[in-house]
């Protein structure tokens, strides 16, 4: 079905031909070329392993494991984990990288190598690059027999993962132990099952879980998404619950639902965590393109700077440094909490919503409607092969020149009081168009509107 090797890893569904899809030839290849590298950079030949709870996971991970032991790597095997506590394992066991065996929120059938440089964080561009071509050049040097690696399990890494998020200062553990809250988690099935719980358990937090056994047998599309959580809401109300939560397979995505089964809405999910964090700190928020605008709104109310990246957790990241962000994240309910580490975590999204719930005594439904009101709407225009689609996108950029035009990204166009952000996908010959405006109506008259000018130029 398909195989994609990009500059944060590999990714594709299992089985069938070699080089089209993600088969043990290409999980091997793709491997020794990521540990070739590390060798090349210097870093300690020690790396950090770790799966979610997919059908293919401990197939991906014994095969990855012995390649990166015939490239002489010591290998840490966390076994069943999230991607956050994989990041957070990397610097903490001076590792040289880590590996996280997941597709995210992808159906069962797909699974990654998602890879991680020394300091817990994805790979750049540039390196990505470096080892994709170390791929595709097919010259890759295994160790000798004397030379092959090693290989331990580690257990116990999530305790420690929540003990470190819990020292912070920001999470009010006493005064969410007072407020006895009661919340329904959809699982998905994967590695929320076992991270979430001993979370909740610390924050005394009581709980209902649903779709909890990892089987990787996904209850229903694994993106977290208001289709996919209809469970989940109707859970919530039958238990009377406080707030739902919903994480994807690998747990660095987050969800919220309101207690009365109404979608707090993932774009949501950074807003509330950076209204929380501002209000106990003043400082800039950073965010992709693709975002809400609430999230520039509130930093500005809070006396802080907003910054927009380009698409991608690297690029975030990146920003974040370089503008001294005290937030950031992702739309898609991706929340970075620098002062734990440079990686979307659900974990410390949970504790700091929580934290924040206890402290403003809001229902999770009062809270979102205290935010400002936006809607974003998702759409794609597909193309023909031969289309040049940059050639698109600088004249839509020239066509609406004396707006606010950002070109680091695509084309995003910001109006008065709404956007649209126009961006060519990498792996297939679509535009992708995001446009969020005060309301769902007004947000889909914009991209019907950008999208029959896209028609016209074409044409």
């Amino acid at each position: 079905m398909a195989l994609i090797k990009s500059i944060s890893g590999i990714r594709g569904t299992i089985g069938a031909q070699p080089g089209e899809n993600l088969t043990p030839i290409d999980i091997v290849e793709c491997t020794a070329g990521f540990a070739q590298w590390i060798i090349k950079s210097g870093a300690p030949h020690k790396v950090v392993v770790g799966r979610d709870g997919r059908i293919s996971g401990e197939m991906v991970s014994q095969l990855a494991v012995q390649t990166l032991i015939s490239m002489g790597m010591e290998v840490i095997d966390l076994g069943l984990s999230t991607t956050p506590t994989v990041e957070m394992a990397v610097p903490l066991e001076g590792a040289g990288a880590g590996i996280i065996f997941t597709a995210s929120h992808n159906p069962k059938q797909w699974n990654a190598l998602k890879f991680l440089s020394q300091t817990g964080e994805f790979i750049s561009a540039a390196v990505g690059q470096e080892i994709i071509d170390t791929i595709d050049s097919g010259k890759l040097h295994f160790a000798d027999v004397d030379s092959l690696g090693s290989y331990r399990k580690m257990v116990g890494y999530i305790d420690k993962h929540i003990d470190i998020l819990l020292d912070l200062p920001y999470v009010n553990i006493d005064l969410v132990k007072s407020k006895n809250f009661h919340v329904v988690v959809d699982c998905i099935n994967s590695t929320g099952a076992i991270s979430i719980p001993p979370l909740l358990d610390k924050l005394g937090v009581t709980y209902t879980l649903i779709n909890e056994e990892v089987n990787g047998q996904f209850a229903h599309n694994p993106e977290p998404l208001p289709a996919h959580l209809i469970e989940l809401s109707k859970t919530i109300q039958k238990e009377k619950a406080h707030l739902g939560i919903s994480v994807d397979p690998d747990v660095d995505r987050l969800a919220f639902v309101n207690e009365d089964g109404s979608m707090f809405g993932e774009e949501y999910t950074l807003v509330a965590v950076a209204d929380y964090v501002l209000s106990k700190r003043k400082g800039n928020t950073v965010s992709n393109m693709s975002s809400t605008r609430a999230l520039r709104d509130i930093t500005e109310k809070a006396g802080g700077e907003y910054f927009a990246s380009a698409v991608g957790e690297v690029n975030v990241v990146n920003q974040m440094k370089a503008k001294n962000a005290v937030i950031g994240g992702e739309g898609n309910g991706g929340v970075i909490f620098p002062d734990l580490h440079y990686g979307r975590d659900s974990l410390i999204g949970i504790a700091l919503v929580l934290s924040h719930m206890a402290q403003t005594g809001m229902s999770a439904k009062t809270l979102r409607n205290s935010y400002p009101q936006y809607h974003i709407s998702k759409n794609k225009i597909e193309l023909t092969p031969e289309i040049d689609v940059d050639l698109i996108l600088e004249k839509m950029g020239e066509k609406y020149a004396n707006e606010n035009v950002n070109t680091i990204d695509g084309v995003k166009i910001d109006f008065a009081e709404e956007w649209v952000h126009l961006r060519k996908s990498n792996t297939e010959p679509i535009i992708r168009i995001y446009s969020e405006s005060a309301n769902e109506e007004k947000a889909e008259q914009l991209a019907k509107k950008i999208i029959s000018e896209i028609k016209e130029i074409i044409a």
